[in-house]
């Protein structure tokens, strides 16, 4: 058994709902694991930060659609809410999904039934210490930071972000000028996870 198989053993053995959050730097794996967690067991659901990005057409009012997956690029506060509606329980809950084919938030794309025993979420800022970002810990039972070699990180943003429309070398540039900054900025939260993986 792996140990996060192990943790989450020890988590389910509790009879409330269960909280999970799993981050990392872009590129290093948050959403694989996340998946294979979530299929781990059968009443699952699997709810992504990414979700809260801000549309296109705000982040272009806001002067940050060049810098989309920074910090400043999501509705935190959004998220926070969903996350302590779904600490709550006791009603469906419906989840924002993003869509890498369009890019963009798609509202109410994943339900969250009373009965999902295990909550599995996935972001970059999970552990950052900025607000209302430590609000957001608290309503997670645990978080779990996914480490990945750089190189290999890097290689695989630039890999997405061909697939998902930009040019090799505006892939490279991207990497270098947004998605590392922002790399260095979720590294100073990794003390805090409860589990490295």
């Amino acid at each position: 058994m792996t140990s996060w198989s192990s943790r989450l053993e020890a988590l389910l053995a509790r009879d409330d709902r269960v909280i999970v959050g799993i981050t990392g730097s872009p590129g290093a794996g948050k959403t694989a694991l996340a998946c294979q967690v979530a299929s781990s067991i059968d009443d699952a659901v699997h709810v992504p930060m990414d979700g809260f990005h801000l549309a296109d057409a705000e982040l272009r009012r806001l002067g940050r659609l060049d810098r989309k997956g920074a910090i400043d690029t999501f509705d935190a506060y959004g998220y926070l809410a969903l996350l302590q509606r779904i600490r709550r329980g006791g009603e469906a809950v419906y989840a924002p999904a993003f869509d890498r084919d369009i890019e963009q938030p798609v509202a109410g794309s994943i339900c969250v039934e009373p009965t999902a025993r295990l909550i599995v979420t996935e972001g970059n800022y999970l552990l950052d210490d900025d607000e209302p970002w430590p609000l957001v810990r608290r309503t997670l039972d645990e978080v779990w930071f996914v480490d990945c070699a750089p190189d290999e990180r890097r290689r695989r943003l630039i890999a997405r972000h061909v697939e998902f429309g930009k040019s090799p070398e505006r892939a490279q540039a991207w990497v270098r000028a947004i998605d590392e900054p922002n790399a260095e900025r979720i590294d100073r939260g990794r003390g805090r996870a409860d589990l490295v993986i």
